[in-house]
């Protein structure tokens, strides 16, 4: 089952853990302190990585939503 990604930017502290549990998924922009979603919608494959990345984000700046949100 496909799902997405969602960050809220004004949550985001820029702690970059999400960066360190799925690369492929997060990026971090620098100069804005935070994290720039990289896919929006990754591959299924992807998921426990996305899922430890949401459950780790220190700000809670993450969540999935299904595809059809």
């Amino acid at each position: 089952m496909g799902f997405r990604v969602v960050a809220d930017l004004g949550l985001c502290q820029g702690h970059q853990m999400c960066q360190g549990e799925a690369p492929e998924v997060f990026g971090f922009e620098p100069g804005l302190d935070q994290v720039v979603v990289l896919q929006e919608y990754p591959d299924p494959i992807q998921r426990p990585a996305v899922e430890a990345a949401v459950q780790y984000c220190p700000a809670m700046a993450l969540r999935l939503a299904s595809v059809e949100e």
